[in-house]
């Protein structure tokens, strides 16, 4: 069966993702990732950018593409706008063949995606076609604040922006039940479940022990219902790849895999172009 991961961060030489990826049993290397996709059958991943926005800073293997990130560095707390040759490069990423998205990151960023601030960025992704990736619930670090990443602060934008189409980060964990109902209403709201596991797990072990957190997810992520919304990512190097998708295919129906492990991914964020 064909996967396609279609939420990861790539930051090879990093010491942060080194610690990260060797957590998972992973090392945090472009021929690691490669070797392991390939014996995994990802075809392809999609990377939620981390960097600069200098199209230079943005070069990635053949086997990935990516959305150009808006993280705290340029969304911060001072409440400025973007420049206009920020704003520039933006577009010049989503002139790429291989940009195929953009992700915001609310909760480290101290905005509401329904904040003005936002308003060029949903203008770019309109006329370019790409979806808005965005961080939904918990946050890595305690310095950010979750009230600006609850996933019932994305109701509002994407009612506001019907012609762009927005995926939710995490299926907004653990806010399942608000999660769903968003993504549920709202035809243009769409989610990853990545993010979900971190470092190494037994899976039969975890099925056990968190039985009633796996019920949950099964309830919410079913609640949708058809499963075309939901698309397979992994947040590597955060777990485990291979234990990333026995804990996936917990989740969701055999009848639907085709659909949550690539389908999906392909149609949402247009990889066909």
């Amino acid at each position: 069966m064909r996967i396609i991961d279609a939420h990861l961060h790539y930051c090879p030489g990093y010491e942060y993702f080194d610690e990260i990826a060797e957590a998972a049993g992973h090392k945090n290397s472009e021929g690691h990732l490669k070797r392991e996709y390939d014996r995994l059958g990802i075809t392809e991943g999609i990377v939620m950018g981390n960097h600069g926005l200098s199209l230079e800073e943005h070069s990635y293997p053949e086997f990935l593409k990516y959305c150009i990130g808006l993280d705290s560095s340029y969304m911060g707390l001072s409440g400025q706008s973007l420049s206009h040759s920020q704003y520039d490069l933006i577009e010049k990423h989503l002139q790429r063949q291989n940009c195929v998205g953009i992700k915001l990151y609310p909760g480290y960023s101290r905005f509401y995606v329904s904040d003005a601030i936002y308003e060029p960025i949903y203008e770019l992704a309109e006329t370019y076609q790409r979806p808005v990736a965005v961080h939904m619930g918990e946050t890595a670090g305690s310095n950010a604040y979750l009230k600006y990443s609850h996933p019932l602060t994305l109701d509002e934008t994407a009612a506001d922006h019907p012609e762009v189409n927005f995926v939710m980060c995490h299926f907004g964990n653990p806010w399942l039940m608000d999660a769903a109902a968003v993504i549920g209403k709202n035809e243009n709201v769409f989610a990853d479940i990545s993010g979900l596991l971190e470092g190494r797990i037994c899976p039969e072990k975890f099925f056990r022990d968190q039985r009633g957190y796996v019920e949950a997810l099964k309830t919410w992520v079913g609640y949708i219902r058809g499963y075309r919304k939901i698309m397979f990512g992994t947040d590597w190097p955060l777990a485990n790849l291979e234990e990333y998708i026995q804990f996936t295919k917990e989740i969701i129906p055999e009848k639907y895999w085709e659909e949550v492990f690539w389908k999906n991914a392909l149609r949402i964020y247009g990889l066909e172009r």
